[in-house]
């Protein structure tokens, strides 16, 4: 059981950005679902962080392992399937669940399929397209005024440029 003293300062910790968790969403478009999982992978290993990829589709996970072996050998984003012998090490696991035996603060839902669970990282990127908006849009209002939860919304503008739209 949590002692009073670590939840204040549980609460003194999170009190500075007002917000316990970010769930970022993107309305994919113009750019494939792929290089946008690769652009958001690159940036949070650069930042030292790891990352859990979730799509329910065996598919979809095959693809995104594909594509992230694919970059390239300077560029190669080091990552495995859920389910090995060395999940812990990985720094990017893909699965159909969101539990994280690599211990990612982040989570990435690729299927766009909001699943309640990303609310226990620290980070959610949502990637719905317009098949999955009607499921985005629900997701958006049950977040809303959600204690802890901060929400942003990413669309792509005429140039191709992610821009903050709420």
């Amino acid at each position: 059981m949590a002692s009073a003293s670590s939840i204040a300062s549980s609460k003194r910790r999170w009190s500075n950005a007002d917000t316990w968790m970010q769930v970022d969403f993107y309305q994919l478009g113009r750019t494939p679902l792929e290089q946008v999982v690769a652009s958001i992978t690159q940036r949070l290993l650069a930042d030292g962080k790891r990352l859990l990829i979730v799509a329910e589709d065996e598919g979809l996970r095959g693809r995104l392992d594909r594509m992230l072996w694919d970059q390239g050998p300077t560029s190669f984003l080091p990552h495995a399937p859920a389910g090995g012998s060395e999940d812990a090490r990985q720094p990017v696991l893909i699965a159909s669940q969101t539990d994280a035996p690599n211990l990612a603060r982040n989570v990435l839902i690729a299927d766009g399929e909001w699943r309640e669970a990303a609310l226990n990282y620290d980070r959610a990127f949502y990637l719905f397209d317009a098949a999955t908006l009607e499921g985005a849009r629900l997701a958006w209002k049950l977040l809303s005024g959600r204690e802890g939860v901060e929400r942003r919304y990413w669309a792509q503008d005429d140039n191709g440029k992610w821009v903050e739209k709420g």
